[in-house]
């Protein structure tokens, strides 16, 4: 790559960095026509996608930059663009570069760049001249602009948000948040089309270029296709510059996206009151309220009150949303009741060690995950494997089913739910074989729960409110 002796810029080389940890069960998945998460930027090798950019202040003329796929592997691939043969005028700005991403199971990551450098007439983005590493003179900059890890969270859900850092020091920081779906219309598709939409509220501090590098960026993502739209208004005042860029044509067609509806939201500050019962073992009804009290990175941590009932428990449950499902990644329960509940298994692990059912979502969470997949969709089907992690725990043999929306009404109010069937089985222990029927609502996670037991018992779990 070329280097620019009036500024002392280096070509874009960044190391891997900034990625999400994520503790997940793994899983064994048979989803039927479950959706693909990178659909929401496909890389097949012979992709192209030409973007024509402005910066109203500092590169007014319209750039175009073709961009195509470089080298790809397993997860990871790697975007090539360039400005040449675009037919952009003498006062278009030369880009060209490369770009790798990763695809996990929490979303897109960006790992690594290198690039020419920008237009000396560009803000600095760094806090001294030579060897500054960060540019916006790129569309390609801008879909990762302080949002390296990552660009684009998954599962696309009602609700969803995530902070994110970028610039080449982790200097830039965001807080992104999906905002739906809407129609956009761009020269690549004059018509319109579905895109989910996308709002990051970038800070950079620190940079000789203030604030340049700060400010509200929006981007439009098609599925199928990739990001086709983005808008960068930088902070600054009312003559602020403002960045934009479309989608000018590209080799793929747009996918209908799959829904967005969100059946197990992690909210911060949701509140869930549950009533269950046992037809054999909890005759008196037992009252929790379970609160969604911390959430980072669409991974959240509820915690379970006694109100009033035979089990006096108190308990927190952690759980992820990513590609591979809605998972429970830990449970911690202490109870104290008279009730004289039947053992669970598996006999592999002592006594101590073993599950009890104190809470709704002991019920909810027993067997194997993912308690509801990435997208659902009605007839997807999953089950348990040997050896995992969740069988280790569990012990259970079994599978759940997707049934479809039902209507159902509990005190809490009526809902149109996603209901998952699932046929669990547990070896030499029939309190933890059966059939366990849930019932999923938008924006409010499970509404109720039928669990008909191998010992002739039913366990019944409503929400109140």
């Amino acid at each position: 790559m070329a280097e620019s002796g009036k500024r002392g810029y280096s070509p874009r080389r960044m190391g891997k960095g900034g990625f999400l940890t994520v503790v997940a069960a793994v899983l064994a998945l048979s989803l039927a026509s479950g959706a693909r998460a990178d659909d929401w930027w496909p890389h097949p090798a012979d992709a192209t996608w030409t973007y024509q950019w402005t910066d109203n202040v500092y590169s007014q003329a319209p750039t175009k930059e073709k961009v195509t796929v470089k080298d790809q592997g397993g997860k990871n691939f790697t975007l090539s663009w360039t400005t040449k043969d675009q037919g952009n005028s003498g006062s278009s700005p030369l880009s060209f570069g490369d770009m790798a991403f990763q695809e996990t199971t929490a979303g897109l990551v960006n790992t690594d760049w290198a690039s020419n450098p920008p237009p000396p007439n560009f803000p600095i983005l760094c806090p001294q001249i030579g060897g500054c590493n960060n540019s916006l003179a790129s569309t390609m900059y801008y879909f990762i602009w302080g949002s390296r890890s990552p660009v684009l969270a998954e599962p696309l859900l009602k609700g969803t948000t995530w902070q994110g850092t970028g610039g080449a020091q982790n200097d830039v920081s965001s807080t992104s948040t999906y905002d739906g779906q809407e129609n956009v219309k761009v020269p690549a598709f004059p018509d319109g089309v579905t895109a989910a939409k996308v709002t990051t509220e970038a800070t950079q501090a620190g940079a000789l270029g203030d604030p340049y590098g700060s400010g509200v960026r929006t981007v439009w993502w098609v599925y199928g296709v990739g990001p086709v739209k983005m808008t960068f208004e930088h902070s600054g005042g009312s003559d602020a510059p403002i960045t934009t860029s479309e989608l000018q044509s590209t080799s793929l067609k747009p996918k209908m996206p799959p829904s967005d509806i969100n059946y197990f939201p992690l909210t911060k500050g949701l509140k869930l009151k549950y009533r269950w019962t046992n037809t054999r073992w909890v005759k008196k009804p037992s009252v929790q309220v379970g609160t969604l009290d911390e959430v980072v990175n669409n991974s959240a941590r509820f915690t379970f009150q006694h109100v009033s009932g035979p089990i006096k428990v108190a308990g927190s449950y952690g759980f992820s949303t990513r590609t591979d499902g809605v998972t429970n990644i830990w449970g911690l329960t202490k109870a104290a009741t008279a009730i004289r509940f039947p053992g669970l298994g598996p006999k592999s692990l002592p006594t101590g060690k073993r599950r009890h059912f104190f809470t709704p979502f002991d019920l909810m969470n027993f067997g194997f995950n993912p308690v509801l997949p990435a997208y659902p969709t009605t007839g997807a089907v999953w089950g348990s494997k040997n050896p995992s992690r969740d069988y280790s725990t569990f012990g259970v043999n079994g599978s759940s089913k997707i049934v479809g929306v039902q209507k159902v009404k509990v005190p809490g109010g009526t809902f149109n739910a996603l209901v998952v069937r699932s046929s669990l089985s547990q070896p030499g222990f029939k309190f933890g074989s059966g059939t366990r029927t849930s019932w999923f609502a938008p924006d409010k996670g499970l509404v109720k729960l039928v669990f008909r037991h191998g010992d002739g018992s039913v366990s019944t779990v409503v929400l109140l409110k």
